[in-house]
């Protein structure tokens, strides 16, 4: 199954009553293997959870820790990108090179990579002591 295809599905199961704004994130990690996440919000609006973290969750889960590719879809006029929390998620696990490819429902896509969403990333590295 295709990222795109994966994301799409997914996104139809997002819990979003509140906003109606649904989103589908899937994610292949580099053993090849697809993890999908949706958005699941709360009435108590800061504790709901974006696609792109439960794919992360899932991917953790299945017992991988390295991205290859991320695909994210929303209904939108234009291709969404993750928010800040979620731009620092993706850093942690996928090098600065990886591709975010960010797609709406009718099709319009646009392609950048984990550094161009996150430039100057917070890392590991920061908190090194020589």
């Amino acid at each position: 199954m295709s990222l795109l295809q994966a994301a799409t599905d997914v996104r139809e199961r997002a819990y979003a009553p509140y906003s109606r704004f649904k989103v589908g994130a899937a994610l292949r990690a580099t053993s090849g293997a697809v993890y999908v996440g949706c958005n699941v919000e709360n009435v108590a609006y800061p504790e709901g959870t974006c696609a792109e973290a439960g794919a992360i969750a899932a991917m953790i889960a299945g017992g991988d820790s390295k991205i290859a590719e991320v695909f994210v879809i929303a209904d939108s006029p234009s291709p969404v990108p993750p928010c800040g929390g979620c731009r620092q998620k993706l850093a942690e696990f996928a090098g600065a090179d990886v591709k975010v490819t960010l797609c709406t429902t009718d099709g319009l896509q646009k392609t950048m990579t984990v550094a161009e969403l996150l430039p100057g990333s917070f890392t590991a590295a920061h908190m090194d002591r020589a």
